[in-house]
């Protein structure tokens, strides 16, 4: 392109020789203007070329853009002649900057659909750390807290139940701190993910300085391999990891993670948490209908009472059973009974999860402790969330040795005859047989002698040189006539032979002889404090007939 070639300004639209654009723009769009005739071919007059693009206005960059169908439908015919530049009147620059800078639309929220769509828990989380309930960890004297408002937050597993605030809390702790927040769930992001995550957290490090915390919901979900991922980036402080688990995270989180994480403890929240954060909801979406008002705030809020009572100490299910009421309060027929009859409760009872040992511990626990009332309930809690009636029917048959043992030979016979029913019969039925067996099991007397004297057996086997003592030579057995020449078994007396079946032989190796694993207690001889005066038993002992005879206190 020539120098001399004449160019429109920017600013005035005025033709101004490539040469001088520059000094004309520096003086006001005053200087510098080429009102010379156009030197043409063939009587055209030629087209202005366009400046560059750098100096073009927005509005005339748009200009530009617009197709030659488009300006004959507005009326710009495309043969008609341009208009010479110099007849364009000189515009102030105020109005360059108000067709530069048009009045702005009103903005929709680009999230509003998104936040009508979502239920009412996760409309109503809260916040701020105030509106949190229930954890003292964020409470005002709280040890997060306090991490969190002096930017000391460190990685953390998050460990509570469902509804219990870990992923509120997790994304308070972002926004309190000022940092980048990324949230992953384990069921659907992969170690590929988890490393671009790295590689942005950090480039945000170096460039910014602002540190990301990456919350993964549901970490136990990970396999230990890709809970590896995250060592080296959580050690070297490229992220910060909130993890959130509803397991125990000493058996579901690998140590080498869990040794560079804090874990906090989310407690079940109670009745009166729970009720407040309903009286909350209803505050900041009220009822539609005055019957729905009256319905839920009738008789000091009862019904938002029972709904938190029903919740069992979640939240998040506390509030969708409150939107079901707020659907059904709309129909004027609508009563508290109308609503409680709508209430369906889903037992959370995960079979490979802490519930599912928990429970059964409860339950193993109540027939040792001859409770047939607590055995019921724990039995009649698992069969109800579905837990497998045979598993249940094995464990009641290693109670019955374990727990009953010698003061009842006749309840492993039971509970063996329970394990079989409930293979063969299967559920619904084979729950009577089991309520059978535990009851059973429950009322027994109790002897833990066979299982304390195992134990006894074990631990001695623990001691150097014990497991490796030789077998006495007459206990040996002797299939071949080498070992009989050996010796094996020759001193040895086969009591049927003997009268009652008494004889003088040793069947300890040397150095246990006399050594005794069997204790003659069939309990221990513990004397619980908290028990009342009355019941308590100082010691026992057994009489003539092998039944046991608890002693007055005072050894009488």
């Amino acid at each position: 392109m020539s120098s001399s070639q004449l160019v429109d300004c920017p600013i005035c639209s005025k033709p101004v020789k490539e040469l001088n654009i520059n000094r004309h723009i520096d003086s006001g769009c005053e200087s510098f203007i080429d009102d010379s005739p156009p030197t043409t071919q063939q009587n055209a007059p030629p087209k202005p070329t366009q400046v560059a693009n750098f100096f073009q206005t927005p509005a005339a960059k748009r200009s530009q853009t617009v197709p030659a169908s488009t300006q004959a439908v507005n009326g710009a015919a495309t043969s008609k002649p341009t208009e010479t530049p110099s007849a364009t009147p000189k515009r102030p620059l105020e109005d360059l900057k108000d067709e530069d800078n048009p009045q702005p639309l009103p903005k929709r929220s680009k999230n509003v659909n998104l936040e009508k769509a979502a239920p009412l828990a996760e409309r109503m989380r809260p916040q701020s750390l105030d509106d949190v309930q229930g954890q003292e960890l964020v409470g005002p004297k709280g040890v997060l807290r306090s991490l969190i408002e002096t930017d000391r937050v460190p990685s953390m597993v998050l460990w509570g139940g469902p509804g219990t605030g870990k992923t509120t809390i997790a994304r308070l702790i972002a926004k309190t701190a000022g940092n980048r927040f990324v949230e992953i769930n384990s069921t659907s992001s992969g170690v590929g993910e988890c490393k671009k995550l790295f590689a942005e957290a950090r480039n945000e490090l170096s460039l910014t300085g602002r540190r990301t915390i990456i919350f993964c919901d549901e970490i136990h979900r990970f396999s230990k391999s890709q809970q590896d991922v995250f060592l080296a980036p959580v050690e070297s402080g490229v992220i910060t990891l909130i993890g959130a688990t509803t397991e125990n995270p000493s058996f579901k989180v690998i140590n080498a993670l869990l040794s560079r994480c804090r874990t906090f403890t989310l407690a079940k929240l109670d009745d009166e948490h729970i009720t407040s954060i309903l009286k909350r909801a209803l505050t900041l979406e009220p009822p539609k209908t005055q019957h729905g008002a009256d319905l839920l705030e009738s008789d000091d809020h009862a019904l938002l009472r029972y709904l938190a009572s029903f919740a069992d100490g979640d939240a998040r299910t506390a509030l969708n059973l409150l939107s079901l009421a707020l659907d059904l309060s709309t129909d004027p027929e609508t009563t508290i009974e109308t609503v409680k009859e709508n209430l369906t409760r889903t037992l959370v009872y995960d079979r490979q999860g802490d519930q599912h040992y928990d429970t059964i511990s409860a339950f193993h626990k109540s027939v040792r402790g001859s409770n047939p009332d607590a055995a019921l309930y724990y039995l009649a809690r698992m069969l109800q969330s579905g837990e497998d009636p045979v598993y249940i029917a094995r464990r009641m048959v290693v109670m019955a040795s374990e727990d009953i043992g010698l003061a009842d030979n006749s309840l492993l016979s039971l509970a063996t005859a329970a394990y079989t029913a409930a293979k063969e019969i299967g559920m619904p039925e084979c729950r009577i047989c089991l309520a059978h067996a535990a009851v059973a099991l429950a009322e027994a007397p109790k002897s833990t002698r066979s299982y304390r004297g195992l134990n006894a057996a074990y631990a001695a086997l623990s001691e150097p040189g014990i497991a490796g003592l030789p077998i006495p030579v007459h206990l040996r057995n002797a299939p071949t006539r080498l070992m009989k020449e050996l010796g094996y078994g020759k001193e040895y007396k086969y009591n049927p032979d003997y009268k009652n079946g008494r004889v003088q032989q040793e069947y300890f190796p040397d150095k246990l002889q006399g050594k005794v694993f069997l204790t003659e207690n069939h309990l221990g001889d513990k004397v619980d404090p908290d028990l009342p005066s009355e019941e308590v038993e100082e010691r026992s002992e057994e009489d003539d007939n092998g039944e046991e005879r608890i002693l007055n206190p005072d050894g009488g």
